[in-house]
């Protein structure tokens, strides 16, 4: 990496994604020697006054290893009972570690649907800031015991964004086994700029394989590394086998692979909408209105949209979407699905007349609008 980034020399609070792969050896799925030295890189990070927050994988791991399972169960019930099983000897580990040094640790279990929800956002938001200003070291893992496929992060690798877009991180660091993300010649990738080029040079290049016990794989790194960009978090993805590379990437050595983040602004709320919240249903909008919320910078109204998908509520989100199925947004509507299917495509000053009440022109606010894709 040719000088060091702003991002990366000024970053006080970044996220470390430590996966399983980390914390293992070809002989041990759970390596208590390898979690170790990971810890120590993390204190190193807290000597130098920064404010680590660490999405750390394993749990499931270090069930399967206290029950002797070999194979990575794909039932639900198993993955949830090896979760039940080595989320309290994951914790114990971390904290066995930093209150030798004087640091409490905090455990943090998050699912999905908890940040999909606005206001529950904001309590886990406030309580991330809390344990921050008290000096405690959160240690975030999926509730797997809980968890079930329509609430799952699915991998931690996702996880650790909503983590980072949840605490206001500076930087996103991505343990991996590989150096970076590596060309089909070897190759190191050293800086992505946008997604496109995500979509043009780096998707046609991967080889994913999976462990038994892990999930995830680069495809999943790059899925984050897109929403981490969209979303205006620094992001990396580093080999985490290789000794002291947290400080290596602190002190601008040339290490992994860096994703640069969108300069767009997007206050907190925006950036809610655009990637916590649950999406609700899909509005499909003509070329006019596409043209009028990418390009002009306008509101949504009813005589642009062609479609309504789903069954929603006033204040609930939806995704926005071209004639061609392409979706470039998502924004808070202002109507219930019933009513908006009523009003589609018509004029707004026959919204009283088909409702038979006086409501908003617009169906989504500018102000309640993200887009994305709008190109």
């Amino acid at each position: 990496m040719i000088g060091m980034p702003s991002h990366i020399k000024n970053a006080k609070r970044i996220v470390v994604k430590i996966g399983t792969s980390i914390l293992r050896t070809p002989s041990e799925s759970f390596s208590h020697k390898e979690h170790l030295r990971i810890c120590d890189e993390i204190y190193s990070l807290l000597r130098m006054k920064k404010q680590p927050v660490v999405v750390s994988s394993g749990a499931i791991a270090l069930g399967m290893k206290s029950t002797g399972i070999k194979k990575r169960p794909k039932e639900m019930p198993a993955l949830q009972a090896c979760a039940a099983i080595g989320q309290g000897k994951l914790i114990g580990a971390y904290e066995s570690y930093f209150l030798k040094k004087g640091i409490h640790t905090a455990q943090v279990l998050l699912t999905r649907d908890g940040l999909e929800n606005r206001k529950r956002f904001l309590c886990s938001r406030d309580a991330m800031q809390k344990l921050l200003e008290m000096n405690v070291l959160p240690i975030v893992n999926e509730n797997d015991t809980v968890a079930v496929e329509e609430i799952a992060f699915g991998d931690n690798d996702i996880l650790s964004v909503h983590v980072a877009h949840l605490v206001g991180a500076d930087l996103l660091i991505n343990l991996s086994d590989a150096e970076g993300f590596l060309l089909k010649d070897g190759t190191r990738v050293r800086e992505v700029t946008s997604e496109d080029e995500i979509d043009t040079k780096l998707l046609m290049h991967l080889s994913d394989t999976r462990r038994e016990e892990t999930v995830g794989g680069m495809r999943a790194k790059l899925v984050a590394a897109r929403v981490a960009m969209r979303l205006g978090i620094p992001f990396m993805i580093v080999n985490g086998h290789r000794p002291n590379i947290l400080k290596e990437i602190l002190d601008g050595s040339d290490v992994g692979t860096f994703f640069i983040p969108s300069k767009e602004k997007k206050d907190q709320r925006r950036k809610w909408i655009a990637f916590s919240a649950v999406r609700k249903g899909i509005l499909t909008v003509d070329e006019g209105a596409f043209d009028a919320l990418a390009n002009r910078h306008k509101s949504l109204l009813p005589g642009g949209i062609s479609k309504v998908q789903g069954n929603f509520e006033e204040g609930e989100v939806v995704e926005l979407q071209t004639a061609g199925g392409r979706v470039f947004g998502r924004g808070v509507v202002k109507y219930n699905s019933k009513d908006l299917a009523r009003i589609m495509g018509k004029r707004t000053d026959r919204i009283r007349e088909l409702l038979g009440r006086e409501s908003s022109c617009e169906i989504i606010h500018r102000n309640d609008l993200v887009l994305w894709s709008a190109r």
